[in-house]
C-alpha cells in the first residue's frame, strides 16, 4: 500500500484486542468500537490452553499478574456420573474474561489504540474503502476491517451471513461461584441437552459454564430449577452445585449460539475469534483460538501492508487458506464431540472404552488442541 491504512477493528473481544496489540505493536494505526465500557463479564468457560502463552509474552502481555489458576487435567463425567480424568496437553491457565479483557484493553490504549464505543449498524466496502456505520449517525471509513464482534450480531444479518437464517438450538449459562473445588482441574460434565465446564479462575473463583438445549431450558420456570432439575441428574454436577455459593446476583445467558462453518471472509470484511468460527465450549479452546486468530491475521496484514502480498484478494485468500489448514480439524473434532454427548447411551458406551483404554481418551483430547504457537520476529 502507498500510505498508511487506517485498519479498524469491529468489536474488543479477546480477538479483536489482540489484533488490536499485535497491529500497534508494528506501528499501524489502529481503532476498535465497541459498544461495551470495560471491565465486564462475559459468558465463556474462561480456560485458556497453554498454546498461546509464548505469543502473549511476545506482545508483552503478563498472564502471571493477573494469577491465574493453573489448570493440568480434565475430569469428564457422562450423564449417569461415570467419570475418566486425562492430562491436559500443555495445560492452561483459568482466568476470567472480566480480568483478562480489561487488562488487555488497558494494554491496547497504552500502545495508541484508538476505542469508540458504539453499535456498528451497517458496514459498506466501495472503491478499496470500507464506510462504517455507527447508532448515534457517525461514519468512520479505513482501508481495512476486522470482524471481532462475537458469536452473533445484527451486523451478520447486514451481511446476509449463511448461518444467521438458521435457528440454533443452544444456549449458553455462566456464573461465578465460590467455595471448595479441586484447583488444577477443568470438569467437563455432561447433562441430558447440554454439558458443563466447571473449573478455578483467579482470586480463588469457581466459573461454571454450560451449553444447554433451549427447547428443554424453556420448559422450566428459571435457572435455579433447570439447575435443580436437568443438571443434577448428573451426581458429579450435584454435588458441585450444592457445595458452592453463587457471587454473581443472577447468572449470564447467551442465546443463538451456532456452531455451523462461517466464511472468515465477508465482503471484504476479516473474521477472526468467533466472528470467524465457534469451537464447542466441550473443546475448551475458545479462547485460545481467538487469539492465534488473531496474531495470523495480524501477521498477513502486516506483509500486505508493506507489500509481500500485493492484492486485497490474495490477502483474503491467503488467510482463508491459513485458517482452514489451522483450525478446521479441531472445529470437525468439537462438532463430532458434541453430536457424542447429545446421544446418552453412545458417550456411556464410550466411556466404557476410555476407562479401558485410557491412551484413546488422551488421542480425543489432543484432537481439540493445537501446537504451542510459535513465534518470528
Amino acid at each position: 500500500m502507498e500510505k498508511a491504512p487506517e485498519i479498524v477493528i469491529l468489536g474488543a473481544g479477546l480477538a479483536g484486542l489482540t489484533a488490536a496489540i499485535h497491529l500497534s505493536k508494528l506501528g499501524h494505526k489502529v481503532t476498535i468500537i465497541e459498544k461495551s465500557t470495560f471491565p465486564k463479564h462475559k459468558v465463556c468457560g474462561e480456560y485458556i490452553s497453554n498454546e498461546i502463552v509464548p505469543y502473549l509474552q511476545w506482545l508483552g502481555i503478563d498472564l502471571e499478574s493477573l494469577q491465574p489458576a493453573r489448570i493440568s487435567s480434565l475430569h469428564f463425567s457422562t450423564t449417569t456420573g461415570k467419570s475418566i480424568r486425562s492430562e491436559l496437553p500443555m495445560g492452561g491457565l483459568g482466568l476470567s474474561r472480566f480480568a483478562l479483557d480489561f487488562y488487555m484493553y488497558e494494554k491496547a490504549l497504552s500502545q495508541g489504540c484508538k476505542f469508540v464505543h458504539q453499535t456498528v449498524t451497517d458496514v459498506g466496502f466501495e472503491r478499496e474503502q470500507f464506510t462504517i456505520d455507527l447508532l448515534n449517525g457517525e461514519s468512520l471509513t479505513a482501508d481495512i476491517a476486522i470482524g471481532a464482534y462475537g458469536k452473533r450480531s445484527t451486523l451478520d444479518q447486514k451481511l446476509h451471513r449463511n448461518f444467521i437464517s438458521k435457528k440454533s438450538p443452544w444456549l449458553a449459562v455462566k456464573a461465578h461461584y465460590r467455595g471448595e473445588f479441586t484447583p488444577n482441574v477443568v470438569g467437563l460434565h455432561n447433562f441430558k441437552g447440554g454439558y458443563c465446564g466447571v473449573s478455578k479462575v483467579e482470586n480463588n473463583l469457581i466459573n461454571i459454564c454450560y451449553l444447554a438445549d433451549y427447547e428443554t431450558f424453556k420448559t422450566y420456570r428459571n435457572i435455579e430449577q433447570y439447575q435443580s432439575e436437568v443438571l443434577s441428574e448428573n451426581p458429579l454436577l450435584r454435588s458441585i452445585f450444592q457445595s458452592l455459593e453463587p457471587v454473581f446476583e443472577k447468572p449470564l445467558t447467551i442465546s443463538q449460539i451456532h456452531f455451523d462453518k462461517k466464511n472468515v471472509v465477508e465482503n471484504h470484511l476479516l473474521m477472526i475469534g468467533d466472528s470467524a468460527g465457534v469451537i464447542h465450549p466441550l473443546c475448551g479452546n475458545g479462547m485460545a483460538m481467538a487469539i492465534h486468530s488473531a496474531k495470523m491475521l495480524s501477521e498477513l496484514i502486516d506483509d500486505y501492508c508493506h507489500m509481500k502480498i500485493k492484492t486485497r484478494k490474495a490477502l483474503e485468500i491467503e488467510y482463508a487458506v491459513l485458517w482452514n489448514k489451522t483450525f478446521k480439524t479441531r472445529l470437525r473434532a468439537g462438532r463430532m464431540l458434541s453430536s457424542i454427548l447429545q446421544r446418552p447411551q453412545l458417550s456411556n458406551f464410550l466411556i466404557r472404552i476410555f476407562i479401558q483404554y485410557p491412551p484413546l481418551f488422551s488421542q480425543v483430547i489432543n484432537r481439540t488442541h493445537g501446537k504451542k504457537i510459535a513465534i518470528h520476529d
